[in-house]
């Protein structure tokens, strides 16, 4: 029975690839919204509305209401995907997470298509890639990351065939594909350098390949004159210096970034750093290198812990930091070294695609987050892919190596819902408990919070105009994001609900140092340690105003 099920997946391995990412996300299609999701569905509500106007509409996303273009750092090809889906599934979580298995089995699809070219066991990278900490949880979202990586992807396998047969049209459906991962996420520009950082390393010169680039410069050019005419700016340009301003804001040093990049590299891609293993031959100058690395790495964590002073139990994460940061080392040592041994234009791509991706999430992001590594994590499951291809024999080893990495990634994924859970179950609570018909029920605080709070009738403060008068209720959820505690003449804590959580990992806590969707909330992807509960303090107004409060968080 096992041999016929072999042979059918080899015979048909997209369809079985298919199968296993439904399989793997079919557990998390009731997750609730959360983090940035709420973003992408009201734009999509916009865009069944005024489809010609993804953002023409304002929101409080930080405290006060501005423009969707000012607010969102995202183009709107997800929100036009979510707009149909919604049409199609309605709007609820079931409904929206099953149209977003689509592009996850398109990004895997195109995985294995890419790999099938430059490695033997193409379906090794296939299933290294989606059972990684970062593509299962962000493909439990319904935002852009996995979306564009299926259009990164495929848009590499279209122009590695081009490349091989001269063949002008797969490198124009290339660029047109380039064009739509740019208008996915930003992050897709990339793609133009390091396309053409293989066409030179392949042909030794520009000829007509170069032309099938000029497609997505021209999309470029056209979104921004289209969003200037919209928006008043090109929004290309504009999340550009919105990255640069919210560096400078947040004031982290380039190596507290890189250090911390380190981490999440080796955390999100976890499933290929647990075939270290098999992909390093164990040499005593490998070892040294090793040991020093480590070293190190010790050295650099007190550093980079130190500005996390919540962080309940630092040796804890000091360990984790450490062994994960590792990881990161050996991934883009695995990338250097490959370039290394071949020279090649296919080592050239995997090469510049990790590092690329590494550098733009360390140095030019303006937050190190597990969405920002996502794009990377194929071509590191081909490196490892082509690095097994050296003893084809060794299955065992080798699914140990994968189940290990699937477990844990099934446990982030887990812990991600737990939290989104606990976040909505936390506004049901509050909601349910001081809503009241003729009295507003005002709330801070932003992501699945804001958007279950509103959709039960709760109203975000706005700091600057919200009329909040005595004895108007006020909620002021935990580890959000800009919130401001009404001191304590101002008004009086009434009450404090908590939803628990359990579990021992976690995403997003700053006391455990976990942070995901941002390093702002600790340098880790995902954190061991006790995972605090959700709560959110109520306070009763006694002043007319909320909007200079003594103690910003």
């Amino acid at each position: 029975m096992l041999a016929k099920l072999r042979a059918h997946a080899a015979r048909h391995p997209h369809l079985t690839l298919a199968l296993i990412t439904i399989a793997a996300l079919l557990p998390f299609l009731a997750k609730p919204f959360n983090i940035d999701d709420p973003l992408f569905i009201w734009a999509a509500k916009q865009i069944h509305a005024h489809p010609a106007d993804p953002y023409g509409f304002s929101v409080n996303w930080n405290g006060q209401a501005f423009a969707m273009s000012q607010v969102t750092e995202n183009p709107p090809l997800a929100c036009y995907y979510l707009a149909l889906a919604a049409g199609v599934f309605g709007w609820s979580e079931i409904g929206l997470h099953i149209a977003f298995m689509l592009p996850a089995i398109a990004a895997i699809a195109g995985t294995f298509q890419v790999a099938r070219r430059l490695c033997k066991s193409p379906e090794w990278a296939a299933l290294i890639t989606l059972l990684t900490p970062v593509f299962l949880v962000s493909a439990s979202t319904v935002m852009c990351d996995v979306l564009m990586l299926a259009f990164w992807v495929w848009a590499i396998s279209f122009w590695l065939d081009g490349m091989e047969r001269n063949n002008f049209r797969s490198l124009a459906i290339a660029g047109l594909l380039v064009s739509f991962a740019v208008v996915t996420k930003y992050f897709g520009v990339c793609l133009i350098p390091l396309l053409v950082a293989h066409g030179l390393a392949h042909k030794r010169a520009a000829d007509r390949w170069a032309l099938a680039l000029a497609i997505p410069i021209i999309a470029i050019g056209l979104y921004q004159l289209v969003t200037s005419s919209l928006y008043g700016a090109g929004l290309l340009a504009a999340a550009g210096s919105y990255a640069h301003s919210a560096i400078q804001f947040y004031g982290v040093s380039k190596f507290s970034s890189a250090a911390i990049a380190l981490a999440f590299t080796g955390g999100c891609a976890a499933s290929a750093v647990f075939f270290t293993p098999l992909a390093w031959r164990w040499t005593p100058r490998f070892i040294g290198v090793a040991v020093a690395s480590v070293v190190a790495l010790v050295f650099i964590a007190d550093a980079v812990l130190a500005k996390f002073p919540d962080i309940e139990s630092p040796v804890t994460a000091k360990v984790q930091f450490i062994f994960w940061a590792l990881g990161g080392v050996s991934i883009l040592a695995l990338a250097a070294n490959e370039l290394w041994r071949r020279r090649d234009a296919d080592a050239w791509l995997l090469a510049l695609w990790v590092w690329g991706t590494f550098v733009f999430t360390a140095l030019i992001n303006w937050t190190v987050n597990g969405r920002s590594i996502l794009p990377l994590v194929p071509a590191v499951a081909i490196l490892i892919a082509r690095r097994l291809d050296q003893f084809p024999g060794r299955h065992e080893p080798k699914a140990i190596c994968l189940a290990a990495g699937a477990a844990l990634s099934f446990v982030v994924v887990g812990a991600d819902c737990t939290f989104a859970h606990a976040v909505r179950d936390l506004a049901q609570k509050v909601s349910s408990t001081y809503q009241q018909p003729s009295k507003p029920l005002w709330f801070q605080g932003h992501w699945g919070f804001q958007y279950y709070m509103q959709q039960w009738g709760g109203t975000p403060v706005d700091f600057n105009s919200s009329p909040i008068n005595p004895a108007d209720v006020v909620a002021v959820p935990s580890d959000n994001t800009n919130l401001r505690r009404p001191s304590a003449g101002a008004a009086d804590l009434i009450s404090t609900i908590t939803v628990i959580r359990t579990g021992a990992l976690d995403t997003m806590d700053s006391t455990t140092g976990g942070g995901f969707y941002s390093s702002g909330w600790g340098p880790l992807p995902f954190a061991l340690g006790h995972v605090a509960p959700e709560y959110a303090r109520v306070y009763q107004i006694k002043e007319p105003s909320v909007a200079t409060p003594a103690n910003p968080q």
